[in-house]
């Protein structure tokens, strides 16, 4: 049985092209369907000039009838060059080509972006450009960078808010407990809580709130998740410690959060008597003999107090003699870094990582590394962790032995150009690659080189380049 193939039915009517499109329509009809379809058209010549430009109501303040005269490829920004001599090249008859969008300078400031198409009705004859105006998309473009950007900067706000509420609860003196309202289960327990349970705090995670108290305590509290639940507060409840570490006083509130239901627990210890003060003097013994240098400053970055490694890093003998004295006097290498650290302190509230210097009053410059938090309140103050970096060892150039790590390899960025890096980042990775080979056959080199795709020559040319193994005993298996 034979297949015929099949034919598509021919149309009713022949399907015209663009120079019986115009012909039917008229010239006036046909430039009228142009103008009310587009935004923007322009005949441009052999040449590239423009003869005729027609632009709508929209555009009256862009001086369109100004580019008559002129050559297309001039009315536009730079980079725009490109796309249009490629529009003038790809217009044919009958054709038309891909959409560009090309960008105009215009009188208002801002760029005026129109999405162009081009074809060329005649042989020989004149191109006709097509444009639509993408103002419109380029604002939509500029909202969505915008709302990223404010993205970005709530979520920076939100992380450091959650940084100051973590420091807050670490350092606070006050036992608290969070616990999930539902299954009275606790979530978070600060160190002040496990210092007055008697448990450390990963032991208190996930702990039944009720059963860390005694006897009738325990129902007290007990009490007081039902009246949550109920009536979203609750009266405060005297509470027994287990093993006779005293009575407290327990404050229940609830709150709503990532996606549950919790309770703020405060445990004040109903001891009679007031409570010791704690003592500033240990804390200040260690922060005075810590090997990283602390500063504390006022929040107009005026010293008031440093320990004894920042006074050795800025060449002072007492504290004194910084005290009162702007931190700028001896942070940063620059006006300009100082400036750039304190501005991030203050937008963000804490800062981290941040490679600066420390210049000494008589001149000696160490590289550091800073940590900073701004502490606000009525006391508000800066401070300031500066931690010394390890000073950097030089790193043979290229036409050196190669060097042993990664990191003395990235120390060349900036000294040599990236294709000589490139080399020497290539000569590094086959020295390791030997010497892991060689490692892992126990220097069996026959094994070496079948496992690295290399014949035993090839590998011991390699050895003797980079000066891996016993070179004597390779030229002896050679031989």
């Amino acid at each position: 049985m034979t297949v015929t193939p099949q034919t598509r039915p021919a149309p009713l009517w022949p399907i015209p092209n663009l120079q019986q499109v115009a012909g039917l329509l008229g010239g006036e009809a046909a430039g009228l369907a142009i103008a009310t379809a587009t935004d923007v058209s322009l005949v441009v010549d052999a040449d590239g000039v423009i003869r005729e430009a027609v632009g709508g109501e929209e555009l009256a303040a862009e001086d369109i009838g100004g580019w008559l005269g002129r050559r297309w490829v001039d009315t536009v920004t730079v980079e725009s060059r490109p796309k249009v001599d490629a529009l003038l090249r790809d217009a044919g008859p009958g054709a038309v080509t891909r959409w560009r969008q090309v960008n105009h300078p215009s009188p208002t400031g801002i760029d005026l972006p129109i999405r162009y198409a081009a074809l060329r009705p005649a042989d020989d004859g004149p191109i006709l450009v097509l444009g639509r105006d993408m103002r419109a998309v380029a604002a939509l473009q500029r909202r969505l960078a915008d709302a990223q950007q404010v993205l970005e900067r709530d979520y920076d706000r939100l992380r450091a808010a959650e940084t100051r509420y973590r420091l807050l609860f670490q350092v606070s003196g006050e036992a608290v407990l969070v616990a999930d309202a539902a299954t009275r289960r606790v979530v978070e327990a600060n160190p002040a809580a496990a210092r007055l349970l008697g448990r450390p705090v990963r032991r208190l995670a996930g702990q039944d709130a009720v059963e860390l108290f005694d006897g009738l305590g325990a129902r007290a509290v007990e009490a007081q998740f039902s009246a949550l639940r109920a009536a979203g507060q609750a009266a405060d409840a005297r509470a027994v410690l287990p093993q006779g570490r005293g009575t407290v006083v327990v404050s229940a509130s609830l709150f709503r959060g990532e996606r549950m239901t919790g309770v703020l627990l405060r445990l004040v210890s109903d001891r009679v008597g007031p409570d010791p003060a704690p003592e500033e003097a240990p804390t200040r013994a260690v922060i005075e003999r810590m090997p990283e240098a602390f500063v504390v400053t006022d929040t107009a970055r005026r010293v008031l107090t440093a320990n004894a490694a920042f006074l050795e890093l800025a060449q002072l003998a007492t504290e004194s003699q910084a005290r009162g004295r702007p931190l700028d006097e001896w942070l940063g290498r620059g006006e300009t870094e100082a400036q750039a650290l304190f501005a991030t302190l203050l937008d963000h509230g804490a800062v981290r990582r941040f490679a600066t210097a420390v210049r000494g009053t008589y001149g000696v410059v160490e590289d550091v590394e800073v940590a900073a938090v701004s502490v606000p309140g009525p006391n508000a103050c800066l401070g300031f962790a500066i931690r010394t970096l390890p000073r950097r060892q030089a790193v043979p150039l290229p036409g050196h032995p190669v060097p042993r790590s990664v990191e003395q390899m990235a120390e060349l960025v900036g000294r040599v150009s990236m294709k000589t890096l490139v080399r020497e980042t290539t000569d590094l990775i086959e020295k390791l690659c030997i010497e892991a080979a060689l490692r892992i056959t126990r220097d069996n080199r026959a094994s070496a080189a079948e496992m690295l795709g290399l014949s035993r020559q090839g590998l011991y040319a390699k050895m003797r380049r980079y000066g891996v193994g016993d070179l004597d005993g390779a030229a002896d298996d050679e031989a």
